[in-house]
């Protein structure tokens, strides 16, 4: 076995490729792992960084990995770089028209809600936690960040919707840039009144610094669509130019201001975002990819980095009561000062309660916090506070993950604001057969949604009343825009086979493998999907052999869905017999459970059960209560 201390003191002295491969592994590791247990990967992220940097130093007596050793004076510049394109993907998200979608409440919180969090956070972080004013002012504008990241799988785990859900959730997506523009301009200030510069003097220099950034911002988002409108670049080329584009664009804004680079970058993220690009969803594909990476990188560099003494020093009364503060005091006085008049008391007081913290907070928090410790060293004055916010910001993480995470369930249940009603069903792919059968579910009283990303092919479904959702639901878009609360079943119905798959593949993490479908892949009962690995595509609907293909062509024959009611005078068996011909697609058992059936998957009948078929419509009625499946009447039992 070897050495561990040997390895540790390689690792923080001369290995660097070591510790980036450590870093990568541990980063990714931890996604991966957060993946499978469907945990938050920013715990999992940051409990890595711990272990491989503090905690291995308590045990062993050296870190396994110290990147402050082993990058030395290039490690603020790599993070710089991370934060960069992190902002930069925060700002591509963000397009003006979800301000409209957002309502005056969001509007409200973020534009006058965001600076008063600000100020009362400021003031928490100066007398609870004991920062220093500049720390402090710092610390806080970034603390005003809640973030997508965070608050999306809360939001599918409570159930919760209507307007509270949309409300965190463009909150999270606007204020990701605003919290760390506010840090940006704090520190700024702070610089250059720290070499003796005058503060209205320096204000008004960043003011227009950043006001030049933004510009260059602009100007990048602006050229760059155009290149991509306009055919100037290969399509191999795009994701790479984009990539180093955002460095281009910080690295000429820092040569105005130090971190306004930052203000660039966000720019030209939201200014692309604005530009209707028709390819910009295989750009946003690279950048998550990038940016999970560099994501994973920071956690791991910022966690990694920390002593055992900046540790200790944070678990103190004062972390407590800055921590009770921010929950109990800022955030809920600065939400409910902000939307008086807009939100009901209960939706208020939920939405006061649930801010979790998440990626750029940290990551931005990691990167001002170095910046004041350098500036210490090199200035006229000591900020005492600075080593103390990257712990302070994990502890925030931590505290407001585990809480809000536990908690927002129970209490949206508590105060009426979850959804009462079962989920329903999500139908991916618009045509003649999937509108037909999600008409069939709705008169059964099951919630559906009918997606698909053309406008044409969605046109009978809501000419016929049913719930739709255009776009693409393996976009970053429909992860913000589609209200997953919903559903809990997934059926891909696209003529697409592939994308069925993908379709699964996305949503079986979060729904369960269990409950996504898609239909055979080839007509013919020889055909087993199985060969196919199971975990690269959902379960079958229906049977092995049944196609959409074969459904469409009996559909034009006259095949149509009908609803039958069994009861203890008309069986499942009964039914059976009566109806040889035909496919059961679905059973709606006595408690409103939705059973969709396949291979394996029979129906089970009983009294009460509602069996929902797809069958030709002249084959002789049952002596039973046997419906049109777009008949919206209740179903008497017949004798």
């Amino acid at each position: 076995m070897p050495d561990l201390n040997i390895l540790s003191a390689a690792v923080g002295s001369d290995s660097l490729i070591f510790a980036c491969a450590l870093i990568g592994a541990l980063g990714l590791g931890a996604q991966w792992l957060a993946w499978r247990l469907q945990a938050p990967a920013i715990v999992l992220m940051a409990l890595a960084g711990l272990t491989a940097g503090p905690l291995w130093q308590v045990i062993f007596g050296e870190p396994l990995l110290s990147p402050s050793s082993t990058f030395g004076d290039l490690l603020r510049p790599i993070v710089s770089l991370c934060v960069a394109v992190i902002l930069f993907e925060g700002g591509l998200i963000l397009k003006f028209e979800n301000l409209r979608d957002a309502g005056a409440a969001v509007r409200r919180v973020v534009f006058f809600g965001g600076p008063l969090a600000w100020f009362f956070g400021s003031l928490a972080a100066r007398y609870a936690a004991g920062l220093d004013w500049a720390s402090a002012i710092v610390f806080a504008g970034v603390m005003v960040v809640t973030g997508p990241t965070v608050i999306m799988p809360l939001l599918r785990q409570s159930k919760l919707s209507g307007r509270p859900a949309q409300f965190l959730k463009w909150e999270g997506i606007v204020n990701d840039p605003v919290g760390a523009l506010f840090a940006v301009a704090a520190y700024e200030i702070i610089r250059v009144a720290s070499q003796g510069e005058s503060t209205l003097l320096a204000g008004g220099w960043i003011l227009g610094a950043a006001a030049i950034g933004t510009v260059l911002g602009i100007a990048f988002g602006f050229a760059m669509s155009r290149a991509f409108r306009e055919g100037w670049t290969p399509e191999y080329l795009k994701a790479p130019l984009i990539f180093a584009s955002i460095i281009l664009c910080y690295a000429l804004a820092e040569q105005v201001e130090k971190e306004i680079g930052l203000v660039a970058v966000t720019a030209y993220g939201m200014t692309l975002a604005n530009s209707r690009l028709a390819d910009l969803s295989e750009l946003r594909k690279f950048k998550e990819d990038i940016a999970v990476l560099l994501v994973s990188g920071v956690f791991v560099i910022l966690t990694a980095d920390l002593t055992p003494q900046i540790i200790r020093s944070a678990l103190n009364w004062n972390t407590l009561l800055f921590l009770i503060a921010m929950l109990f005091v800022v955030r809920p006085l600065s939400v409910w000062i902000a939307t008086a008049g807009t939100l009901s008391r209960k939706e208020a007081l939920l939405l006061g309660w649930i801010a979790p913290r998440g990626i750029v907070a940290v990551a931005v928090s990691g990167l001002f916090g170095s910046l004041l410790v350098d500036l210490s060293r090199e200035g006229r004055f000591y900020f005492s506070g600075a080593d103390q916010i990257v712990p302070l910001a994990f502890a925030m993480v931590f505290t407001t993950v585990v809480l809000h995470g536990f908690t927002i369930g129970p209490l949206a249940r508590r105060l009426g604001l979850a959804r009462s009603e079962k989920p329903g069903v999500l139908l991916v792919g618009a045509n003649s057969w999937s509108i037909d059968f999600a008409k069939a579910l709705k008169a059964s009283k099951v919630d559906v949604i009918v997606a698909d990303s053309n406008y044409r092919r969605l046109r009978p479904a809501r000419e016929t009343g049913l719930d739709t959702f255009l776009g693409e639901v393996l976009s970053e878009d429909a992860e913000i825009k589609l209200d997953h609360s919903r559903f809990d079943t997934v059926v891909a119905l696209s003529t697409n086979d592939s994308h069925n798959a993908l379709v699964c593949n996305q949503f079986a993490p979060e729904v369960g493998r269990h409950r996504v479908y898609q239909l055979s892949l080839s007509e013919g009962d020889e055909v087993d999907e199985k060969s196919v690995g199971s975990s690269a595509r959902g379960r079958t609907l229906i049977r092995r052999g049944r196609t959409y293909d074969g459904l469409v062509r009996d559909q034009y024959r006259g095949w149509t869905f009908s609803r039958t009611r069994l009861t203890d005078k008309y069986t499942l068996e009964q039914f059976l017999a009566e109806r040889p011909k035909g496919d059961l697609v679905a059973e709606i058992r006595p408690d409103g459970t939705l059973v969709l059936l396949g291979p394996s998957r029979e129906a089970r009948g009983g009294e009460g059960a509602t069996i929902l078929s797809f069958a030709p419509d002249q084959q002789p009625a049952p002596a039973a209560d046997t419906s049109p499946a777009n008949s919206p009447a209740s179903e008497p039992e017949k004798a």
